[in-house]
């Protein structure tokens, strides 16, 4: 046993540089103690979640702090698991729109949309999509760019104790709401979409309406813009706070708002159109660094350019009145013809009546492509579209049968939450919430 005085030792800890481990030596524990009191040391674990509001979801983030500095940061999902993907495999080609819709619940078109465009493209009926179709795939996927990005900004501002920031962004979605709500018949999920078009075209004085709340939804994006963005307490919450430089966001497969933030222009609406995209005029917004206040500044900017890409289709859709909205082949064609009344949307009463009364083959073709589904030809497909918080993708394979044999989703807030470590680590733990809001993830998608 040594005989050595009673003393302990600073020594540095071989698994990292920054915390030393304390030897004991034949010792005394009160000294130890007052040595550690005197150096000042407090590092600690907090579990941010995995229930907490500023996580959009379900969330659990393990921090190790040393005092209020971040030292590490990981993020723990797959506590909203739904089971989405393997769910798809054992429904119709057709039925899985139900179940991409439901997945990052603030954007449900996006995931209908790129879902939908797979399956298109494995029929190689891409170019069979009726025109006016897909005018208003991009205005719905439009107005849902909107909505997620003012639900981001209000949330955000919420988190930091701005109320008032949360209130106007749900008056605009509100507003974007009752125009889903018109055109589709609900405000959320809406299984609009459907493979060769889109389910029903837009309500009699549709476009009047959307022309009547879009004024509203650019008065309270700029209200909210005049509330922050020049705002001295905002400015100093946000500017170089969660900086992440261009080079980290590619190594982590970053897309969306935080990499045009960092200067690079890089949308799929320019440089891969898909739904007739190329038609319009519209700017990618970008900045010079990817801090949380250029993450908003592009978010607002990406707002008015969607604002101007909603006036140009509702334009196209004036001209194109009465034109299909779904694909001429009846094997694929979706069969209901639905109206929207007091109570709610329902089959047309005058197709019914047509089925039942005159059309026994309407009937019989109805039943058989609602039940058994269309087939797919032998293959595998990959389709990316913008989603508002980044690249979104869809890998289907189909063993030419009536339902996908593998289907998977590339969703952007899961590969988003990525970047969390590289925007906090080294940083403070309030500047966590900061963060993490910008990533702006939902959970729902990231889960699935």
């Amino acid at each position: 046993m040594s005989e050595s005085l009673p003393h302990a030792t600073r020594a540095m800890n071989p698994q990292s540089d920054e915390y030393p481990e304390f030897e004991a030596v034949g010792g005394d524990w009160g000294k130890i103690v007052t040595e550690v009191e005197e150096l000042g040391e407090e590092h600690i674990v907090v579990n941010l979640g995995p229930v907490h509001p500023a996580t959009h979801g379900v969330l659990r983030v393990q921090l190790e702090l040393d005092g209020e500095n971040v030292k590490e940061a990981r993020a723990a999902t797959g506590f909203l698991h739904t089971g989405i993907e393997k769910s798809m495999e054992y429904r119709t080609w057709q039925q899985g729109v139900a179940f991409a819709t439901r997945m990052d619940y603030i954007t449900p078109i996006f995931q209908e949309v790129a879902y939908c465009l797979a399956v298109e493209k494995l029929l190689g009926v891409t170019d069979q999509i009726p025109q006016r179709a897909s005018a208003i795939r991009v205005l719905l996927m439009e107005l849902g760019r909107i909505n997620s990005h003012v639900v981001a900004i209000g949330s955000l501002g919420n988190e930091m104790g701005g109320t008032t920031m949360m209130t106007l962004g749900f008056r605009a979605r509100e507003d974007l709401l009752r125009i889903f709500e018109d055109i589709t018949g609900l405000r959320m999920n809406h299984e609009f979409i459907r493979v060769g078009g889109v389910l029903e075209d837009l309500p009699e004085g549709g476009i009047e309406y959307i022309r009547e709340l879009l004024p509203k939804v650019r008065n309270t994006l700029s209200e909210m813009e005049d509330l922050t963005m020049q705002n001295p307490i905002f400015k100093l919450r946000h500017v170089d706070v969660g900086v992440s430089p261009l080079s980290s966001l590619m190594a982590l497969s970053m897309t969306g708002p935080s990499v045009r933030a960092a200067g690079l222009p890089w949308d799929l609406r320019k440089t891969q159109p898909y739904c007739g995209y190329e038609k319009y005029e519209f700017d990618i917004p970008v900045a010079d660094k990817a801090d949380a206040y250029n993450r908003v500044k592009v978010r607002y900017a990406e707002c008015y350019q969607s604002l101007r890409i909603c006036y140009q289709v509702l334009d196209e859709l004036e001209r194109t009145a009465g034109e299909p909205v779904m694909i001429a082949d009846g094997k694929l064609a979706w069969p209901a013809k639905l109206s929207i009344s007091a109570d709610g949307q329902g089959q047309s009463p005058e197709h019914v009546k047509d089925m039942l009364n005159d059309s026994m083959e309407s009937l019989i073709h109805h039943f058989k492509l609602v039940t058994e589904g269309f087939r797919v030809p032998a293959g595998q497909v990959f389709q990316m579209i913008e989603h508002p918080k980044g690249l979104l993708g869809v890998h289907l394979v189909s063993d030419g049968g009536t339902r996908p044999y593998r289907a998977h989703f590339r969703d952007a807030s899961f590969n988003n939450l990525q970047s969390l470590a590289v925007m906090t680590e080294g940083g403070l733990l309030a500047d966590v919430i900061i963060a993490l809001a910008n990533i702006d993830p939902v959970m729902g998608g990231v889960d699935r």
